[in-house]
C-alpha cells in the first residue's frame, strides 16, 4: 500500500472548530457542533452583528485623525516659526525717494495758490489741517476700524490672495495702514510676495508710528488722479481749494477716487465716470451713517443733484502769466533766499509773492487789446507783433503784475517783462536830464560844471554834429570815418529848444549832447542809482545818451517809480516770504529804500514828465486818464522798439512793443508815426481800471528853482 501523503500544516492562529494538535483529523462541523464557514461567532450579549466592521473602521479613522493632527500642528508650528522669523528678520525699509517728493506751491499776494510745480504734485499737510468730518469720509470708505485694528485685515488679505491664485486681478483688501505701507515703502506691482511683505511691516509699523502719523502718511501719499498725490494736491486739482476749506461732500468724492483714481478723475467729462463716482460717494456717505458719524437727517441733504462735480481738469499748470511769474519767483527765490536747484526740485517750499491776480489780468487784457488794434492784416510784420510790460508799486518795490508774452502754454518762454535785450530809446532822457540836475554839465571846453535847468536851451535839429568834452565834434567809430550826426526821431528838425520842450516831444538830439556835458560816469551812476542794473547799461559812446541801453520793462517801472516815490529807490523784488516745513527761510527781508535823487530833482523831473503825457505832448493818448499823471514815450529810429513808461501816485508801469523785421536784423517798432500810441494807450487802459474807485493820489513836483549841482562829478 503506498505511503499517505500529508500536506504539512499552516503556521499561525488556530481558528475556532479547527482539531487541535495530536487529535485524529477533520471533523464534520455539522456532527460535531462547531460553526460553519457562514455561521455567526459567538457574541456578547445584546452587541449587533453589523457593529464590529464600523468599530474596527472607527479605530482606525481615529489613528489616521490623530496621525493627521500631529502633522497639521507641526505644520503649523513651522509656520508660526517661520512668521516669526520673517517677522523679526523683516525691517521698515526707508521710504521710496519719490513719497519724499512734493511740489512748492507758489501764492499770489492775496495767500491764494497761484501755481504748484515740482517733479511730483504734492504738498504734505498736518492731521489737523483736515477736518473731522472730512477725516470720516475716509475712515468710512476705507478702515473704520482703523484707530482700533492691528494694522491688518485677516480676511480681506486672504480673499486677496485667493484672488491672485485663481488668476483674478489682485484686490487690495487693505487697511489704511497697509495702503500706506504700499505707499511709502514697497511698489505698486500686485503679486503675492509684495502682499506678504506689505502684511508684514503693516504689523511692525505700529511700533514706530502712531495711528494719526500713519493716517497723515496715507493721506499725504495716495494718488488721486488728475496727478494729485495727496489729499492737499488733490482738493486744488478737483475743487480749487486747500485741503481745510474741503466740505463733507467733497471729501466723500475725494476718499471715492483713491478706489479708482484713472476714472474718476474725468468725472467732469465721461458719463460713465460720473454714475460710478456718485454711486461711490453715496456709499461714502452711508458708511458715514452706518459708522455713526452722520445723522440720517444730515445725510438726506446730499441726493443725486448735491453731487460735488469737480471744476474741469486743467492739465497745463503753467498757462498764461503764471509760467513768467512762477520763473521771476523762483529767480528771486534762488538770489535771496539761497536755495539750490536740487532743494527746489526736492519741493516742500511755499513761496509767497507780491504778484497781485487781478492786476495781472488786467494788465493781460489791456496789452492784447492793443496788440490786436496794432496787428494790421494787410502788414504781415505786424502780425508778429510781440509785447511787454511790468507793473510796481514805487512806494514798495513790489512787483504787482507783469506780460511776459502770451504764455509757455503757448510756446513763447522769454518773458519780454524781464528781458534786458530791448533798448531803451528816449525814456532814457529822464535819467539824463536828472544825472544833469544832479551834477551839473560842462557847456563851455575848460570849465567847471554848471547847473542845468529845465529851460536851458539846447539845438533840437536832425542831422547835427555832437561836441564832446573837448569841444570836438564826436567822429563814427572806424579810421577815417566822418564826423557823428545824431538825428530824431522821424528826422524833424526842432530848431533851438528847451529841456523840456525837447522831453514833451521827445526830442532826441538836445539830450544827446547834454549827456555829453554831464559825462558817461555821472549820467551811468545816475542810471543804477534809479535802479538801472549795470550790465543793462551801454558803454560810452552817443548812442548811450539817446537810449541805447537794454533795459527790462521791470527795471524801467521801477526807475521812473523812484521819481514818483520823490527820488526814493526801492529796488523792485517779488518774494515776501518763503516757509519749508511751516518755518520761514532767512534773507528775504523787504529791500529798504535809497535816496537816488534830491526831492527836487525828482520833482524837476515829474514836472517835465506831467507835460510829456498832457494832451500836447507825445503821451497825448494818456488823455482819457482822468487823474495825476507823468510818463514818456519811447522811440528811437526804425529798429528799436516803441514803450510808454509812466505813473501815478501809486502805480508806475512800463509797457513796450515791437515786431521782428525779416529784412533787418533786431527789432522794429510797430508803426513809423504812431507805433508809440498803442502802448500809450495799453498803459492808460490798465492803470484806468487798475486804480479804480481809488482817490486821485497827486504828483510831488518841485516847489523851487533849479537846484545847484549837488553832487560832484564822478
Amino acid at each position: 500500500m503506498p505511503e499517505r501523503i500529508v500536506p504539512p500544516r499552516r503556521k499561525g492562529r488556530r481558528h475556532r472548530g479547527a482539531p487541535k494538535k495530536g487529535g485524529e483529523g477533520l471533523q464534520d462541523p455539522a456532527r460535531s457542533g462547531a460553526p460553519g464557514p457562514d455561521a455567526t461567532p459567538d457574541l456578547a450579549p445584546g452587541l449587533a452583528p453589523d457593529r464590529v466592521p464600523r468599530a474596527r473602521r472607527g479605530k482606525r479613522l481615529w489613528r489616521w485623525l490623530k496621525r493627521l493632527l500631529v502633522g497639521l500642528l507641526f505644520l503649523l508650528g513651522a509656520l508660526a516659526g517661520l512668521v516669526w522669523y520673517a517677522y523679526e528678520t523683516t525691517a521698515i525699509p526707508a521710504p521710496n525717494p519719490s513719497t519724499l517728493q512734493q511740489s512748492n506751491v507758489y501764492y499770489w499776494s492775496d495767500g491764494s495758490v497761484m501755481a504748484t510745480h515740482g517733479s511730483v504734485n504734492r504738498v504734505n499737510i498736518t492731521l489737523d489741517q483736515v477736518s473731522v468730518p472730512v477725516q470720516r469720509d475716509f475712515l468710512a470708505a476705507e478702515n473704520a476700524d482703523f484707530y482700533h485694528d492691528s494694522g491688518v485685515d485677516p480676511t480681506g488679505i486672504v480673499r486677496s490672495l485667493v484672488n491672485m491664485v485663481q488668476g483674478h486681478q489682485l484686490q487690495s483688501g487693505s487697511t489704511i495702514t497697509q495702503q500706506f505701507v504700499k505707499n511709502s515703502y514697497l511698489s505698486q506691482r500686485p503679486t503675492i510676495g509684495r502682499k506678504l511683505q506689505e502684511l508684514l511691516i503693516a504689523v511692525k509699523i505700529g511700533d514706530v508710528y502712531t495711528k494719526p502719523q500713519i493716517f497723515t502718511g496715507y493721506l499725504n501719499t495716495s494718488y488721486f488722479g488728475r496727478d494729485a498725490y495727496g489729499l492737499d494736491a488733490a482738493a486744488r486739482a478737483y475743487y480749487g481749494v486747500g485741503t481745510s476749506e474741503l466740505t463733507v461732500s467733497q471729501g466723500a468724492f475725494l476718499a471715492a477716487t483713491v478706489n479708482e483714481p484713472s476714472l474718476y478723475q474725468n468725472v467732469d467729462s465721461d458719463a460713465r465716470a460720473r454714475v460710478k463716482a456718485v454711486a461711490r460717494w453715496h456709499y461714502v456717505l452711508d458708511r458715514m451713517v452706518k459708522d455713526g458719524w452722520m445723522t440720517a437727517a444730515e445725510r438726506a441733504r446730499y441726493p443725486d443733484s448735491a453731487f460735488p462735480t469737480p471744476r474741469p481738469w486743467i492739465r497745463a499748470a503753467l498757462t498764461g502769466q503764471t509760467g513768467y511769474l512762477y520763473q521771476l519767483a523762483t529767480d528771486y527765490a534762488q538770489q535771496h533766499a539761497g536755495l539750490t536747484d536740487q532743494q527746489l526740485a526736492h519741493g516742500g517750499y511755499h513761496i509767497y509773492t507780491t504778484f497781485d491776480r487781478t492786476l495781472t489780468e488786467q494788465l493781460a487784457a489791456a496789452v492784447t487789446k492793443e496788440m490786436a488794434s496794432a496787428a494790421d492784416p494787410k502788414d504781415r510784420k505786424n502780425l508778429a507783433l510781440q509785447a511787454g510790460a511790468a507793473s510796481i508799486d514805487p512806494t514798495t518795490g513790489r512787483i504787482l503784475a507783469v506780460y511776459g508774452g502770451p504764455g509757455w502754454d503757448k510756446g513763447a518762454y522769454n518773458d519780454i517783462a524781464d528781458s534786458a535785450g530791448l533798448q531803451a530809446g528816449s525814456t532814457f532822457q529822464p535819467v539824463v536830464l536828472a544825472a544833469a540836475l544832479t551834477h551839473g554839465a560842462v557847456r563851455k571846453p575848460g570849465t567847471a560844471p554848471s547847473a542845468v535847468s529845465p529851460d536851458s536851451v539846447f539845438n533840437g535839429n536832425n542831422d547835427i554834429e555832437i561836441y564832446g568834452p573837448n569841444g570836438f565834434p564826436l567822429r563814427k567809430p572806424g579810421r577815417n570815418a566822418g564826423p557823428l550826426l545824431e538825428q530824431n526821431d522821424r528826422y524833424v528838425s526842432w530848431g533851438e529848444l528847451s529841456l523840456r520842450s525837447a522831453m514833451q516831444h521827445s526830442v532826441i538830439t538836445p539830450y544827446v549832447q547834454l549827456g555829453e556835458d554831464v559825462g558817461y560816469p555821472a549820467v551811468k551812476s545816475t542810471a543804477e542809482a534809479l535802479g538801472a542794473l549795470s550790465g543793462s547799461l551801454a558803454s560810452d559812446s552817443a548812442d548811450f545818451y539817446a537810449g541805447s541801453s537794454t533795459i527790462s520793462p521791470i527795471r524801467l517801472a521801477s526807475m521812473y517809480g523812484t521819481f514818483a516815490d520823490q527820488g526814493l529807490h526801492i529796488s523792485p523784488y517779488s518774494v515776501t516770504r518763503i516757509t519749508y516745513n511751516g518755518l520761514p527761510l532767512s534773507g528775504l527781508t523787504a529791500p529798504a529804500p535809497v535816496r537816488a535823487v534830491t526831492p527836487a530833482v525828482s520833482g524837476l523831473v515829474t514836472g517835465l514828465l506831467e507835460d510829456a503825457a498832457s494832451k500836447d505832448g507825445t503821451g497825448r493818448r494818456t488823455a482819457s486818464l482822468q487823474r495825476s499823471k507823468a510818463g514818456k514815450t519811447g522811440t528811437d529810429d526804425l529798429y528799436h522798439p516803441d514803450w510808454f513808461v509812466g505813473y501815478t501816485g501809486g502805480l508806475a508801469t512800463a509797457v513796450t512793443m515791437f515786431t521782428t523785421d525779416t529784412i533787418h536784423p533786431g527789432l522794429s517798432p510797430v508803426g513809423t508815426n504812431v507805433g508809440s500810441d498803442f502802448p500809450t494807450e495799453a498803459w492808460t487802459a490798465f492803470t484806468a481800471r487798475a486804480l479804480q474807485g481809488k482817490p486821485d493820489l497827486p504828483l510831488v513836483g518841485s516847489a523851487v528853482a533849479t537846484p545847484e549841482p549837488t553832487s560832484p562829478r564822478p
